[in-house]
Formats: C-alpha cells, structure tokens, sequence
C-alpha cells in the first residue's frame, strides 16, 4: 500500500491527490471548523482532477445550511444523478466537526463526531476516485487518510512523514490547542489508527507527556525529560505504573526550543512510533481493550501546533 500523507491546513477551494486510490477498509477524515457565515459546503471524491471536461465524482457530499438538508449525489458524463437528501443535519455553524469517510466494498459510510451518518451506494468503483475536493465556509485543519498497513512499510512510511507533518517557521498556538490539551479519539483505537501530535517544545522545557488513556487508564505514556536527557515510555493501568521503557538507538529525539512531530501507528500488537520522521519504538500494548482508548493528552513544556486523530 502506498502512503498517503495528511494535507494540513489546505486553502479552499482545495483538490488534492490520493496517491494510489481508494482502497476498501480505507478512511478519509476531515477535522476543521465550519464558519458562522457559512451556507454549504461540500466533499467530492473525483475520478481525476482536471476541470474541462469535468472528471466523475463518486460521491459528492453537500450539507446545506440554506436548505436544512444533506445532498449526496454522483456526477457522471457531466450529469448529475439521482439526489439523496437527508434532512438531519448534523453539523453546526462556528462549531468544529470530524467527518469520516469508510471506503466499504459496497458503499461509502460517512461518521460525523464519531457517529454513524449515512451510507451511500457505490455507483460508479471507487478504485477510479484519485482525488479530493474540498470547497465552502470551512477552516479545515486536516484532511488525513488511514488504512491497513504492513510492518514493512513502516520505514518508508515514516521517512515521508518527515516532510508532511513536522512543523515549521514560527509556533503558533490556536485557541484549540492550548496546553493542558485534551480531546476525544472517536471510536477508541484500532490496528492502522494513526494520531499525530505537532509542536514546538519550550526553550526552557523539563518535560512534557502524551496519553492515550481509557477512563483513568493510560495505555501509553509518551514522556520526554529533558531535565534526564531520556524519552520514557509506560502506562498506568488500575492506578499503578508499569515498567518504564527509556533506552533507545539513537539516543533523545527531542530537543529544548525546537519543533517536532509525533506519529503514532496503533498496530496489532503494538504502539509503532516515530518522531520528526525517524522511526523510535515499538511498544507492545499493555491495555487489553484497544477500543476503550479514546482520550488524548498532551501536557507540558510544549506548544501545540496540530493534532491529527
């Protein structure tokens, strides 16, 4: 399977490549926040990206606030086919929102805030859709795409990382992401979920940790010490810590004042993470239940400038 580096912050109207196609199993996930003055928006998922003549869109997916409705539709040889419209609109003006594509072998289902919305019948294979448009209201942080993975790929994987997700030029701290951050991972963790954290650590910084728990649970435990010149691993399970893991290869991936990304690979037996796109660890899983993971936390001597789930 080919990588697919996330697409941050991308100016709209936006159209972008999927490298390699949809695939089944694969999820498309766009986080951002919809604009007050926002009428409607939408989602297309296009059989090529040139304008004349227009490509197919397998899915076209519209909420539309003037109408109080979702529109879902295919355009095909220039002309749109039969309408789909729900009138349960689930999204908000000025609020943020997370829409999930899940590329099933029979139908699109769409997940909004990690509940299910809608499924729409393929009509046209999604393994011609290389492409996604993104236009109206929106501020869109993110458009991210999850799939199976092999232990294999791993290494390349992360080496195109480097470039997609580490941060550069100034911090910037938004609203969203001020420290202590925490927020929800929608659906619990499962093998090939991803999240990424971005940032700059303080100049002057000790340390800093991130979480993944479930309830007072945290199945990993990411804790670089400055002050210990170490990056310590655990969990914390039914109130006791287990045994830290603090060696590594190459010695402290982090340093004082200067930016960094987290990725972050749930695999089926193990944590795969990597930092400013080298590969670091491998942590087996101590928590029993991946699914109950559904907390992020991050703490600290840092500044947060993307989060990615």
């Amino acid at each position: 399977m080919a990588f697919q580096a996330p697409y941050y912050k991308p100016s709209l109207p936006f159209s972008g490549q999927i490298y390699g196609g949809l695939r089944g199993g694969m999820l498309v996930i766009i986080n951002g926040t919809i604009f007050p003055t926002c009428t409607r928006f939408q989602v297309d998922f296009q059989c090529g990206s040139g304008s004349s003549p227009r490509p197919d869109i397998a899915l076209h997916f519209n909420p539309r606030f003037d109408e109080g409705c979702v529109v879902a539709n295919t355009l095909e040889s220039g002309k749109w086919q039969q309408e789909e419209r729900r009138k349960d609109l689930p999204f908000r003006k000025g609020q943020g929102f997370e829409l999930r594509f899940h590329v099933k072998s029979h139908s699109f289902e769409v997940i909004v805030n990690g509940r299910h919305y809608s499924e729409f019948k393929h009509r046209i294979a999604f393994s011609r859709v290389d492409t996604i448009g993104v236009s109206g209201s929106l501020d869109v942080a993110s458009i991210s795409f999850q799939g199976a993975t092999t232990p294999g790929a791993w290494t390349a994987q992360v080496a195109q990382m480097q470039n997609a997700a580490s941060p550069s030029g100034p911090c910037i701290l938004p609203q969203t992401y001020s420290v202590p951050y925490q927020t929800c991972i929608y659906g619990g963790l499962f093998p090939s979920k991803s999240i990424i954290v971005a940032g700059t650590v303080s100049p002057v910084a000790t340390r800093f940790h991130v979480n993944l728990k479930a309830g007072q649970d945290i199945a990993l435990h990411l804790n670089p010490r400055f002050n210990e010149n170490v990056f310590v691993r655990n969990s914390k399970l039914r109130g006791a810590w287990g045994s830290e893991e603090r060696s590594l290869p190459s010695g402290m991936p982090f340093s004082r004042g200067q930016p960094f990304s987290i990725w972050i690979l749930c695999e089926p037996q193990c944590f795969m993470v990597a930092v400013n796109g080298q590969h670091q660890f491998a942590y087996n899983h101590r928590c029993p239940n991946l699914q109950q993971v559904n907390q992020l936390e991050v703490e600290g001597d840092v500044c947060l400038s993307n989060v990615q789930i």
